[in-house]
């Protein structure tokens, strides 16, 4: 279907189990200024499970909520404390009339200023908005003409531009080897002025992205095993960035330890919680890994609550969550 034939606020019917917070998984400290950050007591907790592989999750205040995609499933999924899990809403990823295989659904989700949903959609190709009625509004599915890869992952900036991931994963096969109708995976800034801009088309397997609190720098994660790396670039006053710098370099983890770099978060004093190999890998803004939330199982994104107390981790067929020691 081209639209949606309900609101997000009707389509909460149940299709996962509910989890107690179960404790699974382990933390892995390497360096002291982890305990600052993650509490010695703390621990992993499982939230629900049975998704084909849940991604890209965002915390709504207004409601108290998490919002995160099943890619396969073409849904966004809800958990709320006291509810458990329920559907937000479908289609999420792929609104089309005929039959889609691969990975179509919703990836990374995040809020506008307005508190809207903006949703990567890998079928649709697209970043969109969902509106109050139910209906998506694009924002962006072509440079220079061509149609975009797969949207992965995103970030607003506080001036209101988008910056976002395109690399091929929600591409059909026989697309995903040309690299879509581009053949090139492209970092993109979308301004308030609706201009979208390439960034980069240097990275092979661009994901994950997000900006340092002083938003003077993007990080971008790169999920290719041939050279799995998270990079930091320098933001220009125009909102361009430079050719950027490894901040660091994880392709020695790949194989020995479960995942690839794929999304992240940025803490208020500038700690990166990176998903990749072994979980969510945390970082100090010097570069240097501080420890590690393994849930045993290849690792897709994360998010904070809104005052940073909690860490919701989106991992294979679970939701997560571990307790932080908040403002975050």
């Amino acid at each position: 279907m081209s639209r949606l034939l309900l609101t997000c606020s009707l389509l909460l019917l149940a299709v996962a189990p509910c989890v107690s917070a179960e404790p699974f998984g382990e933390i892995e400290r390497v360096d002291p200024r982890f305990d600052e950050i993650v509490p010695p007591n703390a621990r992993l907790e499982k939230l629900a499970e049975g998704f084909e592989w849940s991604e890209g999750p965002v915390w709504v205040d207004d409601g108290g909520y998490v919002l995160f995609s099943d890619i396969p499933n073409n849904a966004v999924m809800k958990w709320k404390e006291g509810e458990g899990i329920s559907t937000f809403l479908k289609p999420a990823g792929y609104t089309g009339d005929q039959p889609r295989g691969g990975e179509s659904g919703s990836n990374g989700l995040l809020l506008d200023s307005k508190g809207r949903l903006v949703l990567c959609q890998h079928g649709d190709r697209r970043v969109a908005r969902l509106e109050a009625d139910g209906r998506f509004t694009t924002l962006a599915d072509r440079y220079r003409g061509r149609r975009l890869n797969s949207p992965n992952d995103a970030v607003f900036k506080s001036s209101g531009d988008l910056y976002f991931t395109d690399p091929p994963y929600g591409l059909l096969p026989e697309d995903r080897e040309k690299i879509g109708e581009l053949g090139f995976c492209g970092v993109y800034r979308l301004g308030t002025d609706a201009r979208l801009t390439l960034l980069t088309d240097k990275l092979t397997r661009p994901n994950g992205i997000a900006f340092s609190p002083d938003e003077k720098t993007l990080y971008v994660a790169q999920s290719d095993p041939k050279r799995a790396v998270w990079m930091a670039y320098n933001v220009q006053p125009d909102g361009t960035i430079d050719e950027g710098r490894v901040f660091f370099d994880a392709t020695e983890w790949v194989g020995r330890l479960k995942g690839l770099p794929d999304g992240m978060k940025v803490d208020a004093q500038g700690n990166l919680f990176a998903t990749g190999p072994g979980g969510v890998n945390v970082f100090a803004p010097d570069g240097t890994f501080l420890g590690r939330i393994n849930p045993g199982v290849p690792t897709a994104n994360c998010c904070f609550d809104a005052d940073g107390s909690t860490l919701y981790i989106t991992a294979d067929m679970f939701l997560c969550r571990v307790k932080l020691n908040g403002n975050r």
